[in-house]
């Protein structure tokens, strides 16, 4: 994947050794001042605008498609044509309710009008082309902007408030990073800038998950930033061996994967404290976080324009009704998303919480495109699905893609083969996966002429025959979701 040199990408490359030795010095520094001054401005914007009436919510709204809509119509080949087509013109968008006169777009438009959705030469600086998990099993790639982490983290920072998180405050991660032994064999690496302490959950072993967990009660008071599946197997792990979760988790932020509320219920009666989850997705179109008083999530109106569309494409209004998730980004501006279907789906519950006061877009039930699935290793511990989604070229040749496993510790992965895959695709799939999985689990690629999908069009990322693990297709009556 090409990655501009930002800020953040210089400091993820940035050898742990390294990290570590300036661990002393950054420690001295305010987190915010380390972030920068445009990180700084953002959330000062964001912490006041999450408190606006409705008719600051829906000024700010209009400004940005207005102007999202004229750098489309002047930068990008595509929309031109499509504003051209149906007689529309940027100018003519007085009110918000005007955007519904342009058509939908899904991830089949990106992949058919990649370049000319692009509102500047891919090759430029400052431009990350980048991938996520697709709905029908292959990943979707697009353009954005490099310097959207400045944006994105004091969105994240705000809605995690809610939970009581503050900034500068250590964090215990378990959301798939590839970490590598410490001196002490321990998967452990700190990051002093943000203080974040991440640990492996591709290796959850009984052994590893004991020493993480007195890791994690020496670091002081934390907070736990985890997938629900991560989390989860710490829970049952826990219970499992009769042993106190760690006293110093002040909350448990949770993303990327459904969350389950049976598996809440367990996670807040081991660990003791609140389970909180946000909604978002790669392409930074919406951002929902979950309210301090309940579990619905709010919109952020700030962040992107949030449509709930019924299968007619009508708006969905009324409470209690489903509907399909549909953004504008207002933080792209390499590669503007309009009206862009998602493929997630949400329950409306309302546009005002009387519990915080917010005047945000209430939504509940959200059931996410990723579906949460376990391979099960060859000692007998889980492998987070999520944890395989990867962000890179792993995937660009595969049409589809499934794991098929009857055995622990050995499955089948299922391809379905894109116009020029070849003998260096399955080896570079074999490579980059076999790091991620570390011996624990060996596959065997396996050519598809397809893969059949759920009675609702959702593919199954496993194919679990093990009896008693969780399978990845569960009923949309069960699910909820964090952020991608």
């Amino acid at each position: 994947m090409k990655r501009a040199l930002s800020r953040k990408y210089l400091w993820d490359k940035t050898p742990s050794a390294v990290k570590s030795g300036l661990a002393l010095i950054l420690e001295g520094i305010p987190t915010s001042v380390m972030l920068g001054r445009r990180f700084r401005e953002n959330l000062r914007f964001i912490k006041q605008a999450q408190w606006w009436d409705i008719e600051q919510c829906q000024a700010y709204q209009l400004a940005q498609l207005q102007r999202i809509g004229r750098l489309a119509n002047d930068k990008c080949p595509y929309y031109r044509r499509i504003f051209h087509q149906i007689g529309f013109h940027p100018a003519e968008l007085k009110q918000i309710e005007d955007l519904t006169a342009l058509p939908t777009i899904d991830k089949q438009t990106l992949r058919q009008n990649l370049d000319e959705m692009c509102a500047v030469p891919s090759s430029s600086r400052g431009v990350d082309y980048i991938s996520t998990g697709g709905s029908s099993g292959v990943p979707l790639y697009f353009y954005i902007n490099a310097s959207r982490s400045a944006i994105e983290y004091a969105y994240l920072l705000t809605s995690w408030e809610r939970a009581g998180y503050r900034l500068g405050m250590p964090m215990a991660v378990f959301r798939g990073r590839v970490v590598k032994p410490d001196r002490a064999g321990l998967r452990h690496e700190y990051d002093p800038l943000l203080r974040h302490h991440y640990y492996s959950n591709y290796h959850m072993t009984d052994e590893n998950m004991a020493r993480y967990l007195k890791h994690v009660a020496s670091i002081g008071e934390c907070f736990l930033h985890v997938y629900p599946s991560s989390v989860a197997t710490l829970a049952r792990f826990i219970n499992r061996i009769g042993m106190k979760a760690p006293t110093n988790i002040q909350g448990i932020i949770a993303e990327s994967e459904n969350v389950y509320p049976d598996q809440r219920k367990l996670v807040e009666e081991v660990f003791g404290c609140r389970y909180y989850s946000c909604y978002g997705h790669t392409e930074k179109l919406v951002l929902a976080a979950e309210c301090e008083y309940s579990t619905d999530y709010h919109v952020w109106p700030t962040y992107g324009y949030f449509e709930l569309l019924d299968k007619e494409g009508r708006p969905v209004n009324t409470p209690g009704q489903r509907g399909e998730i549909v953004g504008t980004g207002f933080i792209n501006t390499v590669m503007p998303f309009i009206r862009y279907r998602t493929g997630d789906y949400a329950t409306y519950v309302g546009d005002h919480c009387e519990a915080c006061g917010r005047n945000h877009v209430i939504i509940r039930d959200l059931e996410g495109r990723w579906p949460s699935g376990n391979l099960v290793a060859r000692d007998g511990s889980y492998i987070s699905m999520t944890a395989i989604n990867v962000h890179d070229d792993t995937f660009a040749r595969v049409r589809q893609f499934q794991f098929y496993q009857n055995t622990p510790g050995r499955a089948v992965l299922r391809l379905v083969p894109a116009p020029g895959f070849d003998d260096s695709d399955q080896r570079r799939i074999h490579d980059n996966l076999g790091r991620k999985l570390d011996g624990r689990l060996t596959f065997t690629i396996q050519i598809n002429d397809s893969i059949p999908l759920t009675p609702r069009g959702k593919a199954i990322y496993v194919d679990q025959r093990i009896p008693g693990i969780e399978s990845a297709e569960v009923s949309e009556s069960q699910q909820q979701t964090g952020s991608s």
